[in-house]
């Protein structure tokens, strides 16, 4: 599942490979056939400061609009997020990346007309480029909440600044002039100088296949990129995901404890989570303390055992509680493997109901 706080740092790097050749792809489209670059706004907003100083106000105001329209894309993303959680839906990301799917289909109509027409129109470029921007606006915007603020997947300027900074942060270390990090820290800081390594490389890759797709099928070359989308797309809705329902048990607590468990799908031999800070958000606010049973999900992968961390968290910025039930061997394992099992607190992991309820009244009454 796309899930902004249930990515590791390894999941943010495929993530980024994935996504970031797109921003790189459409862009070099945008320059080779347009003249204009679609993905960032840098530019595009000293070109409109240029403009007005030298009284160009046509070209000014085709930046100004290149902003604008790059800023309601990701405004057009939020909105769709937002309205998807309201809905409870759990593949919220569906949903924008069906949108932009939409456009880059339009952006790629534009440039096969162009191309078949053997014409520079100004106003079929202008039309390209700003479809482009909006697409590029809501695909940033899209991907900054998926990774939680980490990945941007269509300019590489803070990206290349991170990077420049944490391998500062590195060379002080192996220089003495910072205390080296345990085992566990110095491995994230790996993930994480791999994640931020990996986006320009992706986007440059993806602005050479660009152009070189382009020059040799001019009318074609923005299909590729459709063709992924709709990929991931497929993917989001046909993974399935575990279920959960109330359990209704007297006595667990009053109403400051909810009992749940988790159900998976019938007959899927590999499932997730949904998103489940969104279960959390819809669950009855009097219950201080959730339980969620896990007994009959013999097998965690990485994402879900990131999802239930995401909870944990979820939770305690809502001053409330999680107590994991029916915890095997198993599930210890893999919250160990993907690195969250100490972010838990030994007494809200239990292997039985009861247990789990017990402690989950102590956590609801502070006592």
């Amino acid at each position: 599942m796309l899930a902004a706080s249930a990515h590791s740092f390894a999941q943010q790097a495929r993530l980024a490979v994935s996504l970031s050749w797109i921003g790189g792809y459409t862009n070099a489209l945008s320059i080779v056939a347009c003249s204009q670059v679609t993905s960032h706004l840098t530019g595009a907003v000293s070109q409109f400061g240029v403009g007005v100083a030298k009284g160009t106000f046509g070209a000014a105001g085709y930046m100004a609009a290149l902003v604008a329209t790059f800023t309601a894309g990701a405004f057009a993303a939020g909105l769709l997020l937002e309205w998807a959680r309201a809905r409870r839906w759990q593949r919220v990301f569906a949903l924008p990346i069906a949108v932009e799917v939409g456009l880059l289909a339009a952006f790629a109509g534009l440039l096969a007309l162009g191309s078949a027409n053997g014409t520079t129109d100004g106003a079929l470029q202008i039309a390209a480029t700003l479809v482009a921007a909006f697409a590029m606006g809501l695909q940033n915007a899209t991907i900054t909440r998926i990774s939680g603020g980490v990945v941007r997947t269509t300019h590489v300027t803070g990206v290349a600044t991170d990077l420049g900074l944490d391998l500062a942060r590195s060379a002080a270390r192996g220089l003495g002039w910072n205390r080296p990090l345990s085992a566990a820290r110095r491995a994230v800081a790996w993930w994480r100088l791999l994640l931020l390594g990996s986006i320009p490389l992706s986007f440059a890759l993806g602005a050479g296949l660009g152009t070189l797709a382009f020059e040799h099928a001019p009318g074609w070359a923005a299909l590729p990129p459709i063709g992924f989308l709709l990929l991931v797309l497929l993917l989001q809705l046909w993974h399935r995901t575990a279920r959960i329902e109330l359990v209704p048990v007297a006595g667990a607590g009053g109403p400051q404890v909810g009992v749940f468990r988790a159900v998976p799908p019938p007959g899927a031999e590999e499932y997730a989570f949904g998103d489940l800070g969104l279960w959390a958000s819809h669950t009855d606010p009097q219950q201080r303390t959730l339980v969620l049973d896990v007994a009959a999900l013999p097998t965690l992968d990485e994402t879900a055992a990131l999802e239930l961390r995401a909870l944990m968290r979820h939770l305690r910025e809502e001053r409330r509680f999680l107590v994991l039930c029916g915890v095997e061997q198993g599930q210890l394992q893999a919250l160990d493997d993907a690195g969250v099992l100490l972010d838990f607190d030994a007494d809200d992991l239990c292997h039985d109901r009861h247990a789990a309820e017990v402690r989950a009244f102590e956590l609801a009454t502070g006592r």
